[in-house]
């Protein structure tokens, strides 16, 4: 995965996060008050901010640390869980679809993995320097 791929992906992903996020804020307020879903929806902003945050620092790595090849679970462990996690959670806010919660933590051990994939990437190089 090329740098440069990784922070633009982490670029759509933060804009979109704030889009969504003001989106919410403002326009749609009133509607998620009533529905009992303000919270959930926050929590689906929160965690599509957090992992654009950790794409873009993903990418940064990879410039720093080109021999870093396994860098690409946490790539697709990150934007995946983005799509999953706090998508699914955005459609639910939106349309009441409830069973939609029950692929939300397929997203959440996306970005599990995600994590894991950035430790591994750093055990392989730690490897590979001794």
């Amino acid at each position: 995965m090329k740098p440069t791929t990784i922070i633009q992906t982490a670029a759509i992903f933060g804009t979109i996060a704030v889009g969504i996020g003001a989106f919410g804020a403002h326009s749609l307020k009133p509607i998620l008050e009533a529905s009992g879903r303000l919270e959930t929806f926050e929590t689906a902003v929160k965690y599509h901010f957090y992992h654009s945050l950790a794409l873009f620092g993903l990418g940064v790595l990879a410039f720093v640390k080109p021999n870093w090849k396994k860098l690409g679970l946490s790539f697709w462990g990150f934007s995946l869980g983005i799509l999953i996690f706090s998508g699914s959670l955005y459609v639910l806010c939106l349309s009441g679809i409830t069973w939609l919660g029950a692929i939300t933590p397929l997203g959440g051990v996306a970005f599990i993995l995600g994590w894991l994939g950035l430790f591994w990437g750093g055990m392989i190089e730690k490897k590979n320097e001794i």
